[in-house]
């Protein structure tokens, strides 16, 4: 509902913050699905905020890790997946990430 309200005025950039965090698998993957479309459809720019590296690298093409309120490495999601990063921050978060398993 809170993304369709906002669509209405037909914004040039979308702010989604941790937009599937509530919602079970399947929903979740309808819902990015739906996201990635209408970001066809309109030209949209998303800034998305989101602990899910695997939802990052589905819908980013650019992303920026933070490590408490500060910028540590600005970098393409490509690089991300192929795990060509230059900060121990963002190694530390690939590692801990590692092994990860959602449950629905």
């Amino acid at each position: 509902v809170a993304i369709a309200r906002a669509l209405i005025l037909e914004p040039s950039i979308l702010l989604l913050d941790e937009p599937t965090s509530a919602l079970d698998a399947s929903v979740q993957a309808e819902v990015l699905n739906l996201l990635e479309e209408i970001r066809r459809r309109r030209k949209l720019t998303f800034l998305m905020v989101s602990h899910d590296l695997a939802i990052i690298t589905h819908m980013c093409e650019r992303l920026m890790v933070m490590q408490n309120g500060e910028a540590v490495e600005n970098l393409a999601a490509s690089d991300l997946v192929k795990r060509h990063v230059t900060k121990d921050y963002t190694r530390n978060l690939l590692r801990a990430s590692d092994g990860f398993v959602r449950t629905a």
